[in-house]
């Protein structure tokens, strides 16, 4: 927990976020200010360089990344809804920047100050309980993606979330960290491993009987959330961030 409470955070939206799930965005908000922080959205914002840098295009990442340090560079904190893009920001920035130390140092105080939505609550904030309440009883799951809990560690905080809900019931999959297949272009690249690793994570969602699957990246949710879809499953996928606000809707009726 930081030893001064966060006063001001900028909102790093992300490319899915911004294109296919603004309501994402508007539920960080949503629950940043209800923690008293004030939040603002550095309009100049773009991709973090993510896309470019997995598929090995350095310059193109560099350019993206470059810009991004310069909108971003004032900011007291940074929170994205995805432990995906914090990660390429916290950890593969580093990497980008290696042999330039000028940008390299920029790069590590930016980094720094950047966290994915729940641990920034939890470890920043020290808050693990919103007071919100569901208005009837929810079964849920949670489905750790790949880059938050590998790369930055995320696995209590967003769990810690959800225990404090009211008529929440948290259920466990057989494996949650299971990678869903996503991986961004890998599932165009390989689209049959890709289906065949979703169909692992859809059998263990089966076996939850849950009402929701929640993720805490966009990425994931699209991928899990589509192949619910052509299963006629009745589960649906959510966003951390939406079903915090969610419960904090119910908690103020």
């Amino acid at each position: 927990m930081s030893q001064t409470r966060p006063q001001n955070v900028s909102l790093f939206v992300t490319c899915l976020v911004d294109q296919f799930y603004p309501e994402v965005g508007e539920a960080v908000v949503k629950t940043l200010r209800h923690t008293g922080v004030q939040v603002d959205f550095p309009r100049g914002q773009t991709c973090c360089g993510q896309p470019a840098f997995n598929s090995g295009y350095q310059a193109e990442a560099q350019a993206a990344a470059r810009h991004f340090l310069k909108v971003f560079g004032r900011s007291e904190w940074i929170v994205a809804p995805s432990g995906s893009c914090a990660t390429m920001v916290r950890v593969f920035y580093a990497e980008l920047f290696r042999d330039d130390p000028k940008l390299l140092a920029v790069a590590k105080t930016v980094a720094s100050r950047t966290y994915e939505l729940s641990e920034f609550l939890v470890r920043v904030m020290g808050v693990t309980d919103l007071g919100g309440r569901l208005p009837e009883p929810t079964r849920v799951t949670y489905h750790d993606a790949c880059h938050g809990l590998r790369e930055l560690g995320i696995r209590a905080e967003p769990r810690a979330l959800l225990a404090s809900i009211q008529g929440l019931e948290l259920v466990e999959m057989a494996d949650p960290g299971a990678c869903c297949g996503f991986g961004g272009t890998f599932s165009v690249k390989y689209p049959e491993i890709s289906a065949a690793i979703l169909q692992d994570k859809l059998d263990q969602l089966h076996q939850t009987e849950a009402d929701l699957v929640v993720a805490a990246d966009s990425s994931c949710l699209m991928q899990i959330g589509g192949g619910l879809s052509r299963q006629g499953s009745n589960t649906r996928p959510i966003h951390l961030a939406e079903l915090l606000a969610r419960s904090l809707e119910g908690s103020s009726g």
